[in-house]
């Protein structure tokens, strides 16, 4: 139905003539409208699981675990936390000064930005459920494993010594089922709001790359046959930032032109857990020797889920985007 009032909008209200510009607005059209419903009720889904999940009782959950049961935990706990530069100091803080192992607070600290609710609901209205759970598996897969890896390395002495500033109150958790709703529709409108300007632009710039960039350009720099077009992508995504809402847009897109997926998904999760900007902001947490670790053990597990990805991506269902 959304294709249809896409077309019906573009072509016949606006009466565009038919070629690649058409092709992109109508694209845009369709997409903005399904994306930003999609991820509106999805975070409010979220925000009403969030109201049981407080900072407080993270910390009580992630301490005194075991290794691997542990990371599993901590990267479970953060696929519905909101990650942004202001909420990543305090909690890292946070947990480490809670007595929660490192490597289990980096495995919350890489699954908050690489599988939150954003990432795992524009993957499934693009691109269908068979895509999503396959990404929160690798997803989980990954905070997991390189938790581990960072917790056997002995690097405590790397994080800084910085102070924390309290938190929300600790009384959420208490709301009646009134509060918890108003809580989620608040919730809902301020990340929609906040996401929005990124998803705009993402979905603008996939627009643009599906009306007008060639396909087989991209298939001969980034398709199957090119085999370090994986590795490429991943150091590609490091100097960028940006955020799921507004990657994914972008990523179907130049799967739809050729780009081969697990290369397109590995080049996103770069950008929105290995960038840059974001090691600049966790270097107010870290040591420069940690995040050099961090950066490396991130890098490898990306370039080896891209691959994956391509192995495996072939054999499912995939609906790509349209128009």
């Amino acid at each position: 139905m959304l294709e249809e009032f896409a077309a019906w909008l573009v072509y016949s209200v606006l009466a565009m003539p038919q070629g690649p510009f058409a092709e992109s607005a109508a694209f845009f059209v369709y997409d903005t409208i399904k994306v930003t419903l999609l991820l509106a009720a999805v975070v409010f889904a979220v925000g009403i699981a969030r109201t049981f999940a407080t900072q407080q009782k993270v910390k009580k959950w992630l301490g005194g675990r075991q290794e691997g049961a542990g990371n599993l935990l901590g990267a479970l706990l953060g696929v519905p936390t909101p990650f942004c530069s202001c909420s990543a100091v305090p909690l890292f803080i946070g947990f480490v000064e809670a007595g929660v192992p490192l490597g289990t607070t980096f495995s919350f600290l890489i699954a908050s930005p690489l599988i939150n609710e954003v990432a795992v609901a524009l993957l499934w209205g693009m691109f269908g459920w068979h895509v999503a759970l396959l990404y929160i598996i690798t997803g989980l897969a990954i905070a997991t494993v390189a938790g581990i890896v960072i917790g056997r390395l002995g690097l405590e002495g790397e994080v800084e010594k910085l102070r924390l500033k309290k938190g929300r109150a600790a009384g959420m958790g208490r709301m009646g089922w009134t509060a918890r709703v108003k809580f989620a529709i608040a919730e809902s409108k301020s990340i929609t709001l906040r996401v929005l300007p990124y998803l705009l632009l993402g979905i603008g710039i996939g627009a643009l790359i599906h009306g007008y960039a060639p396909a087989d350009f991209l298939s001969s720099v980034a398709g199957r046959d090119n085999l370090l077009a994986v590795p490429i992508a991943v150091l590609i995504g490091i100097p960028l930032y940006s955020n799921a809402a507004g990657m994914v847009p972008i990523i179907g897109v130049l799967a739809s032109k050729g780009m081969a997926m697990g290369t397109a998904l590995a080049f996103m999760m770069s950008v929105i857990g290995l960038s840059l900007p974001e090691m600049i902001i966790l270097r107010r947490v870290i040591k420069p020797k940690l995040i050099a670790v961090f950066a490396l053990v991130l890098f490898i597990a990306f370039v080896v889920t891209g691959y994956v990805f391509n192995l495996v991506i072939g054999w499912l269902p995939i609906s790509g985007p349209a128009p």
